[in-house]
């Protein structure tokens, strides 16, 4: 038996292990939208409890088919796209902030550092109030060594240009035990682009959540640019993702397949490449903690 065979039994026996002794943890409130900060890639309506902290290890992997996918790469977990790690802090019952450091995809950027801050404006109440709704803003930089090609995007000929911004607006309702819904309007922006592309993005985003069962939920993601003509020239594609997630022991675990490389708005709104229709997707996850 090869080392790559073994490797992916090793990786399912742990995945099955995990599912077995999961724990119904979700849903402590009964107007909950989703269980975590994050959806897939993007954010969602919840912020952290007051004065808590939680650690987020975040990967992407290489694609399962087409390109450098198939056995070759035990089905792209040779190969790492992406990774994040972050540090996100709840400071009160309606505010929290984070910051992270991500790989990147090298498509354009890598060795980026991220910051975000997001704000509820209200939350979903029963009989009283229809929706939850948050507000997000946040940056990202990346300290990479500047191409001497001029024509890159990662050429950077000034310090301001190594910096992104988004800003969101995500509205949210819990519909009965087994349904949410999101939708997150979203700008992003970057100081420094290509020739044929425009700096900044009109993006409608949507999401859902269906809980399965006591242990487990369905989520799907998709993030939609509308700046499709003088923006798409080069085959960037619309990200598009679905995942499974639950909680372990205080632990939110959530494994996905999607076709953007990156993690992050900056990364994964505007430089997503892959299409599903040609079977180009990969397989990522995400654990959180916490503490």
């Amino acid at each position: 038996m090869t080392m790559r065979i073994k490797r992916l039994l090793l990786f399912f026996i742990l995945l099955l292990s995990i599912c077995s002794f999961a724990q119904d943890e979700f849903d402590s409130d009964p107007l909950i939208t989703f269980n975590s900060t994050r959806v897939i890639s993007g954010h969602s309506v919840e912020v952290l409890p007051e004065k808590t902290f939680e650690m987020r290890i975040e990967n992407r992997f290489g694609n399962i088919t087409g390109t450098n996918g198939g056995v070759q790469t035990m089905f792209g977990l040779d190969n790492l796209t992406d990774m994040r790690i972050a540090l996100e802090y709840g400071l009160t019952k309606k505010l929290m902030f984070g910051f992270g450091r991500c790989k990147g995809t090298g498509a354009p950027y890598r060795s980026l550092l991220d910051g975000f801050v997001k704000y509820r404006l209200f939350k979903q109440v029963k009989d009283s109030m229809p929706l939850s709704c948050a507000i997000i803003g946040g940056a990202t930089f990346t300290y990479q060594k500047a191409s001497s090609d001029i024509s890159n995007v990662n050429h950077f000929p000034r310090m301001a240009h190594r910096f992104a911004y988004f800003s969101q607006l995500n509205l949210a309702r819990r519909f009965g035990k087994f349904l949410s819904i999101s939708l997150m309007p979203t700008l992003v922006h970057r100081n420094y682009v290509a020739d044929n592309d425009i700096n900044t993005l009109l993006v409608f985003g949507g999401a859902l959540r269906v809980k399965l069962s006591k242990k487990f939920c369905l989520l799907t993601e998709y993030y939609h640019c509308f700046n499709g003509n003088e923006f798409r020239q080069e085959g960037y594609q619309n990200s598009l993702g679905v995942a499974l997630e639950w909680s372990i022991f205080g632990y939110n675990f959530t494994i996905n397949f999607i076709n953007s490389k990156g993690l992050g708005e900056i990364q994964f709104i505007p430089y997503t490449s892959a299409n599903w229709l040609d079977g180009q997707f990969r397989m990522g996850f995400c654990l959180s903690r916490q503490f």
